[in-house]
């Protein structure tokens, strides 16, 4: 079985978490089944925010963060990495605050002059289960357009908007995918979007010239994730079918067979740590669900952890068992 993960942020690293289990590798053979024997993660690169966005503007170089992530993710050793890669510095001249992982990305980027080199060679210094792909190597931006028809610029002011967004684009408009991107989708047999935010992690990646077509193409089943949560600003009041119809719109075309929704209740104490943050569980509006032609997938998938969160393990055995 031959896997593509799109997204962004910490949720599509907490699906490869899973995913991760069900790799085969030379030597590594799966720890669960079924198997998976090609899994490649196709992550956004609008962040500009944090340790990220000081990288980005002080070295010209695309933001590392998500990318860290699916590599920490997906790391044979993850325990050891985790900690290494996502040591923060809190003192020293012009380091404090940025990650480990972060100064490595941007160090082996100067070193082979080209970041998804750089990111290959991250992948075999951490033995990493899969392969990880910057959904363009273009210096992209972020651009919304609201309900109030005022155009903002960049992730961290469309992440904490208060208009509903009416449109994303990305700036420049036109940028291509990695051709091993492309290929990936095209020998597919499942394609996943999400879980993540929404119009920051997920989106960006359906508006890179060739992903969003290829997709529609392929004869994998494709399948999109959705949030356990609402965000602050730009997906408030979101039901499920909002987060679809917001991704296929961009898309430009049908994109989806299935669509996985969580069961399980959020806990009152968790709702009420959430709601001070003006978020909330997202509603499984099933009808509508299916008025898109997408069939809903309902599970238990939520975490025991203190946040909101897919139980990796779950989430990958289900959206395995769906091809």
């Amino acid at each position: 079985m031959n896997v593509v993960a799109i997204g962004g942020g910490t949720g599509l690293a907490t699906l490869l978490r899973g995913l991760k289990l069900h790799v085969t590798a030379p030597g590594r053979p799966a720890q669960l089944q079924p198997s998976v024997s090609r899994l490649a993660a196709v992550v956004t690169v609008t962040d500009e925010g944090g340790s990220s966005g000081r990288l980005r503007r002080d070295l010209g170089m695309l933001p590392p963060g998500d990318i860290r992530n699916c590599l920490v993710a997906l790391a044979e050793d993850e325990q050891l990495f985790t900690r290494l890669f996502n040591f923060r510095f809190s003192g020293g001249h012009g380091l404090a605050g940025h990650s480990f992982g972060n100064l490595f990305l941007a160090a082996l980027t100067r070193l082979t002059g080209d970041f998804a080199a750089a990111v290959r060679v991250s992948s075999e210094v951490l033995a990493v289960r899969g392969d990880i792909f910057p959904s363009t190597l273009a210096d992209v931006r972020l651009r919304a357009e609201l309900r109030d028809g005022r155009m903002i610029d960049g992730e961290r002011r469309i992440a904490k908007t208060r208009v509903p967004i009416r449109r994303l684009q990305l700036v420049p408009s036109r940028c291509r995918p990695l051709p091993e991107t492309l290929q990936a989708i095209e020998e597919a047999d499942l394609i996943t979007i999400g879980p993540g935010s929404l119009y920051t992690s997920l989106i960006p990646n359906l508006l890179v010239a060739g992903i969003p077509e290829h997709i529609a193409r392929s004869r994998a089943r494709k399948v999109f994730i959705s949030n356990l949560m609402t965000q602050r600003g730009e997906t408030r009041n979101y039901s499920a079918s909002d987060h679809l119809r917001a991704l296929q719109e961009h898309a430009g075309r049908r994109l989806f067979d299935c669509i996985v929704l969580n069961t399980a209740a959020v806990s009152p104490a968790m709702q009420k740590r959430y709601a001070a943050e003006r978020a909330s569980p997202v509603l499984n509006d099933l009808e509508r669900i299916r008025e898109f032609g997408v069939s809903p997938v309902c599970a238990d998938l939520l975490s025991r952890d203190r946040v909101a969160r897919h139980d990796p393990r779950q989430l990958a055995e289900l959206v395995l068992g769906l091809v």
